[in-house]
C-alpha cells in the first residue's frame, strides 16, 4: 500500500480505451477529451472495454511513467 500526496487528484477516463496506446496518445486524450493539463500533479486512469484491465499514467519531475495492471 501507499499513500498519495495530498495535493494529487486521481482522474478517470470514463470511456474504454485501446491498452495498446501508448504515453503520447493517452496524454493526448487527457488534453484533447478530458480538458486537464497531462503534466500537472494528477493520476489519470484508463480502463479496458471489460473493465478488467488498467493502465495509470502520470508524470514526475523526469518524465512520464506508464502503468498497467
Amino acid at each position: 500500500m501507499f499513500r498519495l500526496a495530498d495535493d494529487v487528484k486521481v482522474y478517470l477516463h470514463r470511456e474504454p480505451v485501446d491498452l495498446r496506446a501508448g504515453i503520447d496518445s493517452l496524454a493526448i486524450l487527457v488534453e484533447q477529451t478530458m480538458q486537464l493539463d497531462p503534466w500537472s500533479r494528477s493520476i489519470f486512469a484508463f480502463c479496458n472495454r471489460q473493465r478488467d484491465r488498467m493502465k495509470l499514467l502520470f508524470f514526475d519531475r523526469q518524465g512520464f511513467i506508464l502503468l498497467l495492471n
